[in-house]
């Protein structure tokens, strides 16, 4: 009776140990954008994010900062590698499927790559952030003269 306890223990830790190393594989291949966010703000505290656009497989993360910056994240496994980018400081090109950028970081050439999105459009909006090209109209526009929302009052 001891001994069929034993095997059961055994089987049981056996299987907890395959399932947990699946899911380690599947977590390192499906990397989390919510961790990374939260690992580019402690390294960049006093970026504020304003959008982000993930790449198809999930390994790298573009971010339109605060005052027209970009931010990069790509990750490593559990680990990401996070960068602010001032506009014009590297190059970027569309990609042949015209649904990704092929980036070119000047002072860091290890994270050149060929970036797809899901739609073109993402692509596109991410290649304005990196070029210091975005202008996102105000949600809160300045008021006509002479309107009531001015501050004028009969």
């Amino acid at each position: 009776m001891l001994w069929l306890m034993l095997i059961a223990l055994i089987a049981v830790v056996g299987a907890f140990y395959v399932w947990m190393n699946a899911r380690a594989e599947r977590d390192a291949d499906n990397p989390d954008t919510g961790s990374a966010m939260v690992e580019f703000g402690r390294a960049f505290p006093d970026e504020a994010i304003r959008a982000l656009h993930s790449t198809i497989d999930g390994k790298a993360i573009f971010l339109r900062l605060h005052h027209g910056k970009a931010g990069f994240i790509q990750s490593h496994g559990t680990h990401y590698v996070c960068h602010v980018i001032h506009p014009g400081k590297l190059r970027v090109n569309n990609s042949e499927s015209g649904q990704g950028l092929i980036v070119h970081f000047p002072d860091f050439a290890y994270l050149d790559n060929n970036f797809e999105f899901r739609m073109a459009a993402e692509a596109a909006e991410v290649s304005l952030w990196l070029l210091g090209s975005f202008n996102p109209k105000s949600e809160i526009d300045a008021p006509a003269e002479g309107s009531a929302a001015a501050g004028t009052i009969d």
